[in-house]
């Protein structure tokens, strides 16, 4: 199991040297990966005044600033995106880091809040839509071949993005969606990881193990190709003594996960501020 640290891109972490130096902590205290959110304005009463940064800046901070650590978002809004611009940031970054980035994907949300604030459709079938047409343009982007593409929502003729990503034939795409909806799980089945949310454990909240096992079953289920690597990335908060993170971390990877994810309650008032996560950094990650 690998141990990421997650953290929104508003608040303290609208600020790009605050976000490079809780990557160099992470980096520093043995952590995988650091995480961000990829929101414009989350929830406009909740978070109503705060800063909010482009999270692929902060993303290109975390990379400078550090060597080993994975980088990305969890998840990147596809549907909000044109899909050239979103391939040219992902590839620039990958390139920036020295191919650390992963790429997780989802629809993005609150879809009131996110797209209907700005005149977009708020129609989850259309943004279904977009995300998979979005992904397989990304995915021919990245490999730097020509492409032609006559879809029902974008239109591609004979244009080559270079350079290609550094990794090849793509950075690991890690899927995200609420279980117990299915069609979230079997998109996460065509690519390299699902990370799923769970409608009855909020953001910072662990999973049931018996919850996350029967996502891990229904994806093992719907996969065409078996023996490709393939993650199951969950997350919460844990406690900073080690025996009691082990309590937490250790059935979820005896269920099938391989990527924690550490993540501060959405509840409570910490979920964006930099002195509770470094002090969850700084105790290090529950290694089994």
């Amino acid at each position: 199991m690998r141990f990421s640290i997650n953290i929104p891109n508003f608040g303290d972490f609208a600020d790009a040297h605050t976000v490079a130096r809780t990557a160099v902590a992470a980096e520093q205290a043995g952590w995988d990966g650091l995480l961000v959110w990829d929101h414009v304005v989350h929830d406009k009463q909740v978070q109503r005044g705060k800063p909010f940064a482009d999270p692929w800046l902060l993303l290109t901070a975390a990379a400078l600033a550090t060597s080993r650590l994975r980088v990305g978002p969890l998840v990147a809004a596809v549907p909000r995106y044109r899909p050239e611009q979103l391939a040219r940031q992902v590839a620039t970054l990958d390139a920036l880091s020295g191919g650390r980035v992963v790429f997780g994907a989802g629809l993005g949300g609150p879809a009131d809040d996110e797209y209907g604030s700005f005149g977009d459709t708020v129609d989850r079938t259309v943004h279904a839509e977009r995300l998979d047409e979005g992904l397989e343009l990304l995915t021919r982007y990245w490999s730097g071949e020509t492409v032609d593409h006559d879809g029902a929502h974008y239109r591609v003729h004979r244009t080559q993005l270079l350079p290609a990503t550094a990794q090849q034939p793509r950075p690991p795409v890690w899927i995200g969606g609420f279980w117990p909806n299915r069609r979230p799980m079997r998109r996460a089945a065509r690519w390299d990881g699902a990370a799923p949310l769970f409608a009855d454990a909020l953001h910072g909240v662990p999973p049931r193990p018996d919850q996350l096992a029967d996502v891990v079953a229904y994806v093992h289920k719907h996969r065409e190709v078996t023996d490709a690597p393939f993650e199951f990335v969950v997350g919460g908060l844990t406690p900073a003594d080690r025996s009691g993170a082990l309590d937490v971390v250790g059935p979820l990877a005896d269920a099938g996960a391989t990527w924690w994810d550490e993540r501060q309650l959405q509840t409570g008032g910490s979920i964006d501020a930099y002195e509770a996560v470094l002090r969850r950094i700084e105790a290090g990650p529950p290694r089994l």
